[in-house]
């Protein structure tokens, strides 16, 4: 197996990766039903979930495993967290709420072993399927294959997001859609002309430094998927094991209600 970053890989091609979030699932099988979906990747959410680390390990080393690209959503800009999530199985790390540029740069530091950051060099890791390689081809290839995503969620970020966008080392900006309208006071209402207007200009921002472009949070609105993807979206996160689990239970159980009482 090659272990490569399969999100990454259809990122740099142009393609459009689709990730499945994974925010109470816990045991590997998540991985593989991610897989059976077609998703290209999860993000395994420790921001907004009792996840710990060691569950978040297991499910991104099966997911290198299969293919699907495991990415984790950080807590905090703690460097060290982001350091571990890595060592531990993680092919990128999203890391929530970079309001600057300078922000930006500590997490590459974090995230990349030197000459681009300062990342502790920990030997082989399940995201390189435990290969037996030189400490210097390690480095190497994890700093090619990490994926380090800046999550943009307040009008402070939309304001920086060039700034952000030119950081070296930085793969993508990733417009948290929730977070973001609830600072602008529309919590939701991502149509809104404001939130339109920040996609625009999130999006001029990733392509005039040519990294990639992401949306979280906008679901089942194909048109407007569309227009994002009209604005250079390649990444976005379609949904979550625990939305896709209530839509499919809540229609289930209408439909079977309706043929009992029909």
């Amino acid at each position: 197996m090659s272990f490569e970053n399969t999100a990454r890989r259809r990122l740099a091609a142009g393609e459009l990766v689709l990730c499945m979030g994974v925010n109470q699932l816990r045991t590997v099988n998540v991985a593989m039903l991610a897989r059976a979906c077609g998703f290209d990747a999860i993000y395994i959410d420790l921001e907004h979930n009792p996840t710990d680390l060691e569950s978040a390990a297991a499910i991104a080393v099966a997911a290198v495993g299969l293919g699907v690209t495991p990415i984790v959503r950080l807590t905090s800009h703690d460097p060290h967290a982001a350091a571990r999530v890595l060592d531990c199985g993680a092919q990128g790390v999203m890391v929530p709420h970079v309001q600057s540029a300078a922000e930006a740069a500590a997490m590459v530091a974090a995230c990349r072993f030197a000459p681009l950051g300062h990342r502790s060099a920990a030997g082989t890791v399940p995201a390189l399927g435990y290969a037996a390689l030189s400490q210097a081809e390690i480095n190497r290839r994890l700093n090619a294959e990490t994926l380090v995503i800046a999550m943009i969620e307040t009008p402070e970020a939309v304001a920086e997001a060039a700034a952000i966008a030119a950081v070296p080392g930085i793969d993508m900006l990733h417009i948290g859609s929730t977070d973001l309208s609830t600072e602008m006071g529309i919590p939701g209402d991502y149509q809104h002309p404001r939130m339109r207007e920040a996609y625009e200009h999130v999006a001029a921002a990733a392509r005039g430094q040519g990294i990639a472009f992401g949306v979280g949070g906008v679901r089942e609105d194909t048109p407007f998927q569309a227009w994002l993807m009209s604005l250079g979206m390649r990444y976005l996160t379609g949904g979550s094991d625990v939305g896709y689990i209530l839509s499919a239970g809540r229609r289930d159980v209408a439909a079977m209600r309706a043929a009992m009482t029909g």
